[in-house]
């Protein structure tokens, strides 16, 4: 099978390994409604594809992916409500998308990852980062929340690690997303691959319909992530897009101003 996206770069070797790129380097990898739309078929294409035993996902260029595109936070600003929860769904379906897909998805995060950069990183099964990486769930700097990809965060860290992190907006290290189950391991830049390489290699002697249902089976004895979830956070994040603050935070940025909450 041919894969051909203009945000995404795909590969898959003589073994079956996927490399999934997401390609905006100049953009840090953010995500615009185009790359959603290709992430989105994208899953779905993987997930069908016979051939593909696993499927790694990586960013091009220095950071993993920098969460929403700018420009896309723009229009969100300027758009009506029914417009927003459109475009919430979007990426809580491209989310789901890639939660679901019946390969393993392995992360390799080779530079640094805020907001949606973190869901994506939540959809992993295994996520490898490399020691100089940072991380962050920033979004309530812009008056608005870590909705959509709330239910993926909660999985991976469980409430407790996820509270250090979720409402605050600072940035961590990737020694303290290790400690907070985000990342599997820290390697430096020159290890990345063959950690990846490591976690790769075993899926090879696995039988592949058994490898989606136990990844199935074990989303399905985890954290309950469904519909009534998904609808839940995308009204979570909707109702946020009315709320003043997200126009004070989201201008301010733009302007390049302290925010009216700042001290």
């Amino acid at each position: 099978m041919t894969y051909s996206y203009e945000t995404l770069d795909i590969g898959v070797d003589d073994r079956g390994i996927a490399r999934l790129t997401l390609d905006r380097p100049e953009k840090h990898n953010a995500m615009s409604a185009q790359m959603l739309a290709e992430l989105t078929d994208v899953a779905g294409q993987l997930g069908a594809d016979e051939a593909v035993r696993v499927v790694v996902l990586t960013g091009a260029g220095k950071s993993f992916c920098a969460g929403g595109d700018l420009r896309w936070m723009q229009d969100q600003m300027a758009a009506d409500p029914v417009t927003r929860m459109k475009e919430a769904r979007k990426l809580a379906e491209m989310l789901q998308a890639l939660n679901t897909m019946p390969k393993p998805l392995i992360g390799r995060v080779q530079g640094n990852a805020f907001g949606g950069g973190i869901g994506m990183l939540s959809v992993c099964d295994i996520a490898i980062g490399v020691d100089g990486a940072k991380f962050g769930l920033t979004e309530t700097r812009l008056g608005l929340i870590p909705a959509t990809i709330g239910p993926y965060v909660l999985a991976r860290m469980g409430e407790g690690k996820a509270r250090r992190v979720f409402m605050n907006a600072r940035l961590f290290t990737a020694d303290e997303a290790h400690d907070m189950d985000l990342l599997a391991k820290v390697v430096t830049s020159e290890e990345l691959d063959a950690a990846v390489e490591a976690e790769v290699v075993p899926y090879l002697s696995c039988a592949p319909r058994a490898v989606a249902d136990a990844k199935a089976l074990a989303r399905a004895l985890g954290p309950r992530i469904d519909d009534d979830v998904i609808d839940m956070s995308i009204a979570a994040l909707a109702g946020r897009w009315e709320d003043s603050e997200s126009s004070e935070g989201i201008g301010a940025f733009f302007d390049k101003r302290k925010a009216a909450w700042i001290a």
